[in-house]
Order: structure tokens, then C-alpha cells, then sequence
């Protein structure tokens, strides 16, 4: 449940076949599983999501820039209850949330309901899960959706657009 902010400078370019620069040191047992870019001026707040369908968000002006190579700074207290941390992501609250359980549900969420909340609390539920499920992924959805998108030539009504030159198979039977 840890994060670090630092400057984009501060990991420098390098070659395709350098190793790269260490931007956390990790505990035993601890895994990346996320990274962002912050814009310098936002409403943007930090999206954390957990294995047990808990989250929150939190602004992004609560992070203060350290140098790369720290240990970081709590952004979700991780207990029994929420579980280890599945992602992260930054959103807005125009935006809206794909999450995904290892059980198979895809649950669609605004973004705007989730609470903002501190960096050091477990945040809230998201999601309701069955025993022994666990959210897998979380996602943030490229864009809104349109009820009249203009920009498709498939037909309004839901069925793949088809041509009269033969069996989809492309054989040239009938």
C-alpha cells in the first residue's frame, strides 16, 4: 500500500538493453503493481483499489515529491479486510471504472460515487463479492459512451453488418 511521486526528469533516458533506475525500494514481498503520470496542474485525484473490492480516491496534491529510490509514502492501509492492493489508476470525476473479479464479473462504475478520501485509511466498498472471490483488475474507461455514435457503418440494431457476396466464411458456397 505504498506510492512515491517524484519527478519525470529524475528517471533518465536510457538505452534498450540498460536495466533502468530504481524508482521504489520494495519490502520482502512486495510487487509493483501500478504506475502513473501526474499533470502538474489537475483535478486528478489517485484511485486505489483492493483485493477484497475495497478502494478509494485520493487527492493528488496529498503526495508530496520525493526523490526517486524511497521507500515511499502509505496511500492505503492494507489489513485482512481490504486485502493487497490490485491497482491503481488516476481519474476524474467525469470519469467511469471497469473492475473485473477472478470469478468473471465485470462491474461498471462511475467514478464520481467513490469517496475521496486520506492516504492512510482502507478506504471503502466497491464491490460486493462472492466467497472466495477476488478482484482481479481494475481498469478506467477511455471514454464515455454514446448512444447515437455516428462513426460506425454497422447497423443500429445490434447485428453484424454482412454482405450479399456469399457465406461469412469468405468460401464463395452457398
Amino acid at each position: 500500500g505504498m506510492a512515491i511521486r517524484f519527478p519525470e526528469d529524475q528517471a533518465r533516458p536510457m538505452g534498450r538493453t540498460a536495466r533502468g533506475v530504481i524508482g521504489i525500494r520494495l519490502e520482502e514481498g512486495d510487487q509493483v503493481v501500478g504506475m502513473a503520470i501526474l499533470e502538474a496542474e489537475g483535478k486528478a485525484s489517485i484511485l486505489t483499489v483492493c483485493e477484497q473490492g475495497f478502494g478509494k480516491r485520493t487527492d493528488a496534491s496529498e503526495y508530496r515529491v520525493q526523490n526517486r529510490g524511497g521507500v515511499g509514502i502509505i496511500t492505503i492501509k492494507t489489513t485482512d479486510r481490504n486485502g493487497p492492493v490490485v491497482g491503481c489508476r488516476i481519474v476524474e470525476d467525469s470519469d467511469h471504472l471497469m473492475t473485473i473479479t477472478d470469478g468473471g464479473k465485470i462491474i461498471r462504475m462511475p467514478v464520481a460515487g467513490i469517496s475521496v478520501i486520506g492516504r492512510n485509511t482502507q478506504g471503502v466498498r466497491l464491490v460486493r463479492l462472492e466467497e472466495n472471490e477476488k478482484l482481479a483488475a481494475v481498469e478506467r474507461l477511455a471514454e464515455a459512451e454514446d448512444d447515437a455514435d455516428s462513426s460506425t457503418d454497422a447497423p443500429s440494431n445490434g447485428t453484424p453488418a454482412t454482405s450479399d457476396d456469399g457465406p461469412p466464411d469468405g468460401s464463395g458456397e452457398t
